[in-house]
């Protein structure tokens, strides 16, 4: 059994109720995602789709529910219908602020149970810049290819 992965996906899960828990609105996990994407800059759909490893139309489908719920605003390029622009609502800032409140606080309940906290919140630091570059190599491979 690999431990590290399993500590992983038990982390995820925590994250995943405490994010379908906040709000209202909830949000699932993979929205919060989407949101903080867009909320963090990213505009365009098929951009989302690259950065977030997910299929187009798993991406679209997930911004129409968004959109009708009033979280996500889409709008489209006057001179070319394709390119749509996206961006957070105020009850999407709202849900999003609202959902890492909820995370934060669990994984802070995780931490208070572990001996030397400092360490894991630098471990998660390497981690997220691990994947960052990760995603970009990716990124650069498929331009290339």
């Amino acid at each position: 059994m690999d431990r590290e992965v399993l500590t992983l996906a038990r982390l995820s899960r925590i994250l995943e109720r405490a994010c379908s828990e906040s709000g209202p609105p909830p949000l699932t996990l993979p929205q919060y995602r989407l949101m903080a994407m867009i909320g963090g800059g990213t505009s365009q759909a098929s951009h989302l789709a690259g950065r977030l490893a997910l299929a187009k139309p798993t991406v679209s489908a997930t911004l129409d529910t968004l959109v009708d719920r009033g979280l996500v605003d889409r709008t489209t390029a006057p001179d070319d219908r394709r390119v749509t622009s996206l961006s957070l609502t105020d009850a999407g800032r709202d849900a999003v602020a609202d959902a890492e409140v909820s995370m934060r606080a669990r994984l802070d309940d995780v931490l208070a149970h572990v001996e030397q906290p400092g360490l894991v919140h630098d471990a998660l630091a390497a981690l997220g810049h691990g994947l960052d570059v990760r995603r970009e190599e990716r990124h650069a491979a498929r331009a290339q290819a």
